[in-house]
């Protein structure tokens, strides 16, 4: 092409028959006949939704309602002149404008007067759901209580049909008995085991002999497991959410889908689950913390996290009926089923550092730090009443913990407190040393009276005995760690019963019936195990299972598990079985192990006389019992020697085939060795290895 034609191309227009030569870079001039035919076939069906193919396009279309959704009708609002409406006006904007930004408000007049509603409309939908679900039934005074609703809740009512019409029963979805496993006829518990560096999950039957596989699942979870308080259901954690499983075949019962998910809880009564995922939310949608209802999956209530917090953020009192969170100078106790605030509003509590609830009544702890020259206090709580059932006022207060015992008799408060005071030359106050005491509340004694324990040495654990009146303090420096154990009685000051010096030991774990308890030395002191009986204080054995990091003990207090974890510790990863008297009766080897979980049983049905009865009678049960364990050893005993046969067998078998092989290939091997003699025998070496299998010790009386 020319130099002209080549610049009168450049510089002539564009059409879309340039840019199809350019592309294709071959032009023909029957191009418009052969170009292809993209048109659909007349009889072509498109079954692709508009929602699957721009679902996200048409989830921002406006609608008819919006700007109305956001609005809301308050009634019930006082009536007044123009004289004090604004009063009124500055009133009812700071109680409403903590939901939202409040884009208009309209108090509609008749002579002069408000006529006792008003509209508000809110940035956003979400904001006027959530004014509508905190301020209906708000009492402004004795004489006005609002009604909240909706502005697209006014049609709604209106055309409410004059005749009630029951609702379509739904189909009944069968999930089986969730409480199967209480079902076994010799009471065996179940356990939950991951494995395989997380990769497998499963879940077993206790036996003395050997653990029974119920069922195991790769990739279960992607984190950990756990059961719910009643043993009901079996959490697994997954990116987008939790499953909960249950039945005699762990089918899944539930899904909640909450993205990035790291931990949850659960309500005491198992109605209503809490999970927090760490990813960032909208001011609009809070979904860092999220409130489910488990049995139908709904979602009830969402919550921001604004700051870092200790979990379990929101504490349940323990019939699940309230639950409750601490703020800045705030404490807010929710109620359920409306997950409102109680009474309309948060308790105000300056200086609030931390709180618990009782474990068996509605009633709250809670301790303030030291101001100026106000003590620090502790505060016993009654809810709803909020009445202050007993106030503790603490001087020279550094820190503090508390702690319920499980029946909800006792609290114990431990108190770090400063030893001297004195003051420099500026003036300035200055301490020097730490000395320790613990302020033990009777709850259930009149006036709730105080009994104090005082000790000068470091606190290193605490715990009560779940079930009785002792409670056991592990303190003192490293070098010299003694456990002492305490008996509370009412109306007595609470009593030494021994000390225990120079244990390994960094860890309580009570049996969930009390009475036994292991001092386990965990992790740094190499996994030391004591096993004791506090009723007279003997020591049933001592242990050592090394480098063990958990202890956990089964539901029933008969046997307690002790484990390495992989995730702590990448080498002896195992799990150990015990009696409650320190017998060990299984070393489980299992690659990679991470974590076990006993299976939580529900509370006994039998009342408290029934519970006495029976363990006054023990001795009676006990023949029968003893005869059936034996029975069960020798049934066990049996099936493992059969076990053992058939693995033998198949050993045998294995081996057979393996020899026969190398014997029909002898000629193959004689040519390709060739000049070599083959004489295998002479080649052959035997060895004796000796291993010890067992090591026993026996004292003989001189």
């Amino acid at each position: 092409m020319a130099t002209g034609d080549l610049e009168q191309a450049k510089s002539r227009p564009r059409s879309m028959d340039d840019l199809e030569y350019e592309i294709d870079g071959n032009y023909d001039e029957d191009s418009d006949e052969n170009e292809e035919n993209y048109s659909d076939p007349e009889d072509f069906v498109d079954d692709i939704t508009e929602e699957e193919l721009v679902g996200d396009i048409l989830r921002k279309k406006p609608k008819e309602t919006d700007g109305v959704e956001s609005c809301i009708v308050v009634d019930n609002v006082p009536q007044v002149g123009h004289d004090r409406f604004e009063k009124l006006q500055m009133v009812l904007r700071k109680i409403f404008a903590k939901f939202g930004k409040v884009v208009t408000e309209h108090h509609p007049r008749e002579n002069g007067e408000t006529k006792g509603y008003m509209f508000l409309e809110y940035g956003n939908p979400a904001s006027a759901r959530e004014a509508v679900k905190m301020t209906n039934g708000y009492k402004l005074d004795k004489l006005h209580t609002f009604e909240v609703n909706l502005l697209t809740d006014l049609e709604k009512y209106g055309n409410t049909p004059d005749e009630w019409k029951p609702p379509e029963p739904q189909p009944y979805n069968d999930v089986g008995n969730l409480r199967s496993n209480l079902l076994d006829a010799d009471c065996r518990d179940q356990y939950s085991v991951i494995y395989d560096g997380g990769d497998l999950t499963c879940i077993f039957q206790h036996n003395t002999q050997e653990p029974k596989k119920l069922e195991e699942r790769p990739r279960w979870t992607e984190t950990y497991v756990r059961w719910s308080p009643l043993g009901t259901y079996l959490a697994t954690f997954h990116q987008r959410g939790i499953a909960l499983w249950g039945g005699e075949t762990f089918r899944q019962i539930m899904k909640f889908s909450h993205s990035g998910v790291q931990l949850i809880d659960f309500s005491p009564c198992e109605k209503y689950m809490v999970t927090f995922s760490p990813l960032p939310d909208s001011k609009d949608d809070p979904q860092a913390i999220i409130i489910w209802n488990i049995r139908t999956g709904v979602k009830k209530r969402g919550f921001h996290c604004e700051s870092a917090s200790v979990w379990p953020i929101f504490k349940w009192s323990h019939d699940g009926k309230y639950f409750a969170r601490m703020s800045l100078d705030m404490l807010s106790v929710y109620e359920t089923p409306s997950f409102g605030l109680l009474d309309k509003k948060s308790i105000k509590i300056t200086g609030l550092k931390d709180f618990s609830w009782s474990p068996s009544d509605n009633i709250v702890a809670y301790w303030v730090p030291e101001d100026d020259n106000v003590p620090a206090r502790v505060v016993v709580l009654e809810l709803p009443s909020r009445e202050e059932l007993r106030v503790k006022n603490l001087f020279n207060v550094a820190d503090i913990k508390m702690y319920w015992q499980k029946t909800g008799d006792y609290l114990a408060v431990k108190v770090d407190r400063y030893a001297k005071l004195r003051k420099d030359d500026k003036g300035e106050t200055k301490f020097a040393g730490i000395y320790y005491n613990f302020e033990i509340f009777h709850i259930r004694e009149k006036q709730i009276p105080v009994d104090v324990v005082e000790l000068k040495e470091p606190i290193v654990a605490f715990a009560f005995e779940p079930v009785g009146n002792k409670f056991a303090v592990i303190h003192g420096e490293s070098s010299r760690i003694n456990v002492s154990f305490y008996a509370v009685k009412s109306g007595n000051q609470i009593s030494l019963v021994k000390t225990l010096e120079k244990r390994q030991a960094n860890h309580l774990f009570w049996s969930p019936h009390g009475q036994f308890v292991v001092l386990a030395g965990l992790r740094s002191m190499n996994g030391a195990l004591e096993f004791v009986d506090t009723n007279d204080m003997t020591v049933m054995n001592v242990a050592e299972h090394y480098m063990a990091t958990d202890v956990e003990w089964d539901p029933t207090g008969r046997y307690v598990v002790s484990g390495v974890s992989w995730w702590t510790n990448k080498v002896d990863n195992s799990y150990w079985v015990w009696t409650f008297q320190g017998k060990l009766l299984q070393r489980q080897l299992l690659d990679r192990f991470c974590q076990l979980l006993w299976r939580p049983r529900p509370s006994t049905l039998l009342s408290k006389d029934q519970v006495k009865d029976t363990k006054k009678n023990l001795k009676k049960y006990a023949a029968q019992f003893d005869l059936k364990d034996k029975m069960s050893l020798s049934k066990a005993s049996k099936e493992m020697i059969e076990k053992r046969q058939e693995l033998m067998k198949e050993y045998a078998d294995y081996r057979k085939k393996g020899t026969d092989i190398y014997d029909s290939l002898a000629e193959t091997r004689a040519e390709l060795r060739k000049d070599m003699q083959e004489n295998e025998s002479e080649d052959l070496e035997e060895e004796t290895v000796e291993f010890f299998i067992k090591v026993e010790e026996t004292v003989i009386d001189e």
